[in-house]
């Protein structure tokens, strides 16, 4: 089943410091003025930013319909993602990763998980 934007919003906003806001003046989220998500109602779909365009370019290739980029997008270690595709448990997981990646430490600590994935490092 398809998650609406209704979902989207109860789901981004269930995570501690999550803050509603605006981008691109389209509904989006933030953990803390940090850029969590927005919703690209042109075409059902959400922002997930990853930990490299590396990273994206191999979910773009696995899994051409549930996640694709615009112009926009190429440059940047984002990838959009088909609300049509998501069941409520995926998208929970994509932004948990996200959340851990953004939130401050003391976030974190509160709700007794495992800190923030390291960075890789290359070369």
């Amino acid at each position: 089943m398809a998650i609406t934007p209704a979902q989207l919003k109860k789901i981004a906003l269930s995570f501690p410091g999550a803050l509603e806001a605006s981008s691109y003046g389209q509904p989006a989220f933030k953990i803390e003025k940090k850029f969590f998500t927005r919703l690209r109602p042109e075409d059902d779909s959400i922002v997930w930013i990853v930990d490299s365009i590396d990273e994206r370019d191999a979910l773009l290739e696995m899994d051409p319909k549930t996640y694709f980029i615009t112009d926009h997008y190429k440059n940047y270690p984002s990838v959009l993602v088909r609300l049509s595709r998501l069941n409520e448990a995926m998208l929970r997981k994509l932004l948990e990763r996200r959340w851990r990646a953004i939130a401050p430490k003391k976030l974190i600590d509160a709700r007794g998980g495992a800190p923030r994935p390291r960075k890789r490092k290359t070369g």
